[in-house]
């Protein structure tokens, strides 16, 4: 689920989400390198939090100091899963992205001290843009501007899957040897640990997941790894508001590793609804792409075949494979607020949601010819 942010998007923060701001101060002023608060900065500028108000995983918060703005990176309150919301991770990958993949921000202080505020946080760059999230700027409602979004997506896509992970070093960032075998089976525990009730089509759609595993990667066949973001989508993409076909940036790398990159396109897929979808699986994520104007999914597959030179006859797999695992993702974060874990009514209305997206992954497994 998206944590980032808009151009001039933030709020006052959430009760029960604010941070310890003198801590924070006192620590920032101790330990941001010297270049961060360069001869142009106002050193006695105080600190300043506003929250970021999309998301439902991480969270994200504007920080102003020394007259410069930063973002800051923590996990969110309550009980998590013991491996989920890695701060230092989280910062390691954008320390080691960020120079072979200039769209991914670049991180600037990680702090593991959880006396600062609670736990471990981390701060990067701030960029500037604009993300389309559930409702479309009338500026942008033109079909020529939604075709160019469409392709820039396509195309940031294919950057980004063209790093070279072996010259680069960023194979160490994964194990691309089993990868999408490890991740169904991973996101089908990650289901029978967080679920409330029983949904058969959830495991049915494992199931059938796990009988139509495509090929490992392999580069001596063609089919090397790549850099796999894991939650590619429209709005984890910042635009460039005067010009949007240019991308200014790409969010929320929480999840990034390397293996078969047809996976991002499985998720961007998953995210794309069109109008004929049904609506629980339109409504459960996000509706916006619904609009006339925007690539269809096939077209998409289509584009990205093309720009990559990649065999897209297994996409199925990867798009049904993308909305079980959102299933599963919006079902932690249910199972937390069903718990007493967190108090967000946002999450109340999560139970139907998780059933409608069930439902769509079934139905797509069922026309499946694979």
């Amino acid at each position: 689920m998206s944590d980032h942010f808009a151009d001039n998007d933030t709020s006052p923060i959430r009760e029960g989400e604010e941070l310890n701001n003198a801590a924070l101060e006192a620590y920032l002023r101790d330990h941001l390198p010297p270049r961060l608060q360069g001869e142009f900065c106002d050193l006695n500028a105080p600190l300043r939090v506003q929250q970021f108000p999309g998301g439902h995983s991480n969270l994200t918060y504007l920080v102003s100091l020394f007259g410069r703005e930063f973002v800051l990176r923590r996990p969110p309150f309550g009980p998590v899963a013991p491996t989920a919301h890695d701060m230092p991770r989280e910062y390691r990958l954008l320390a080691a992205i960020h120079p072979a993949f200039g769209f991914a921000p670049k991180p600037y202080l990680l702090c593991e001290d959880v006396s600062v505020i609670g736990v471990p946080f981390y701060l990067m760059e701030r960029r500037r843009g604009l993300v389309i999230r559930r409702q479309l700027p009338e500026a942008l409602n033109q079909p020529q501007t939604l075709r160019a979004i469409s392709t820039a997506m396509i195309e940031t896509l294919a950057a980004l899957h063209a790093v070279d992970i072996y010259a680069t070093g960023l194979t160490n960032l994964g194990k691309p040897i089993g990868f999408v075998t490890r991740q169904v089976k991973g996101w089908t525990e990650r289901w029978h640990r967080a679920k409330t009730k029983e949904i058969p089509e959830i495991d049915a759609v494992a199931q059938w997941l796990l009988d139509k595993l495509p090929p490992e990667p392999d580069p001596a066949a063609g089919r090397p790894a790549t850099l796999v973001h894991n939650d590619f989508k429209l709005d984890n993409v910042m635009l460039n508001p005067q010009q949007p076909a240019e991308v200014v940036a790409v969010l929320d790398w929480e999840m990034c590793t390397v293996g078969d990159p047809l996976v991002d396109l499985g998720i961007l897929l998953c995210y794309w609804a069109e109008k004929d979808d049904p609506e629980d699986r339109r409504e459960a994520i996000s509706p916006v792409t619904v609009q006339s104007g925007w690539m269809t999914r096939q077209e998409i597959t289509a584009c990205y075949a093309e720009r990559t030179g990649r065999d897209v006859s297994r996409i199925d797999f990867y798009e049904i494979f993308a909305i079980f695992k959102i299933a599963v993702v919006v079902q932690q974060i249910y199972f937390r607020y069903v718990r007493g874990q967190t108090h967000d009514e946002r999450f109340a209305a999560f139970g139907p949601r998780i059933e409608g997206l069930a439902r769509a992954a079934l139905e797509l497994a069922r026309q499946s010819k694979l």
